[in-house]
């Protein structure tokens, strides 16, 4: 860990403009440029919209047992703050663990500190998410006319966990799939299935009751249903304990294999490159 810490001391700048570069990098040529990172999450979620209450005309709304009492939500709004986490989880899992194979000039030519890679990688997803999280908020207050409250600033709680838990997510999954590119085909392969197994278009708290206890301990649905605690429900996430011992729990046992992980394998990584 402290080896990881020093490797960042004297590279904060540089890690900002990287992650500004990134983003241009990844839309160069396009007419709108970096504003597709805006528009391709917002076609997604009109697909699932379109999907779910035009094809299989499931329109009605989503009923949430709050505090003893049944509210219900428009199923759009609902999606919506599911999916506002979930494009960031996944982009942050893919590009997360591609962030080496795709930057291996600065592991073979550049004097460059490997695991800064990741965390700018990670960064340029952070510039996307908080400007998609503006877009959602200014839409639940504006179109849906939920007013603000002392429970929206628990983003600045979920957020940077969630930064921080796909960070060091790819410090494991990095250094392996510049190693082995089936590992990294493995990760885009079963994403799908993730994201069906990790609450974003249903209620998980309305499961069965092992089902819903086995969903706690998928770090994915915590985020999820911590921005719908924040946005919708109006519940603080202490009310939920086991919930948030299991996700620190989980979250301790990933930075000691992320550390194990990298130091086991950095030292290795430009020969392999």
């Amino acid at each position: 860990m402290f080896q990881i810490f020093r490797e960042h001391q004297h590279f904060g700048k540089q890690i900002l403009l990287l992650a500004k570069n990134e983003l241009i990098k990844k839309y160069k040529g396009a007419v709108i440029g970096p504003l597709w990172s805006i528009v391709k999450p917002l076609f997604t979620l009109f697909v699932y919209w379109f999907a779910f209450d035009i094809g299989l005309r499931t329109s009605g709304p989503v009923q949430v047992l709050l505090h003893g009492e049944v509210f219900e939500f428009r199923r759009f709004l609902f999606m919506l703050v599911g999916f506002i986490p979930w494009f960031f989880i996944n982009e942050s899992i893919v590009q997360g663990a591609a962030a080496i194979r795709l930057n291996r000039q600065f592991v073979t030519k550049v004097s460059f500190p490997v695991s800064t890679v990741m965390t700018y990688t990670q960064t340029a997803r952070l510039y996307v998410h908080l400007l998609l999280s503006v877009l959602m908020y200014a839409y639940i207050t504006l179109a849906e006319g939920i007013a603000p409250s002392i429970y929206n600033l628990q983003f600045f709680f979920y957020m940077p966990m969630m930064y921080l838990f796909f960070l060091v997510m790819s410090w494991s999954t990095a250094p392996m799939s510049a190693f082995s590119l089936d590992f990294q085909n493995m990760i885009v392969s079963i994403m799908s299935g993730v994201f069906w197994l990790s609450g974003i278009v249903y209620n998980t708290y309305d499961l069965p009751d092992v089902l819903r206890r086995i969903m706690l301990f998928n770090p994915i649905n915590f985020f999820v249903n911590g921005y719908r605690n924040a946005f919708l429900y109006h519940r603080w996430f202490w009310e939920y304990p086991n919930e948030l011992y299991i996700f620190l729990i989980e979250f301790l046992i990933l930075i000691v294999l992320g550390i194990f992980n990298y130091n086991r394998l950095r030292k290795k990584l430009p020969d392999v490159l």
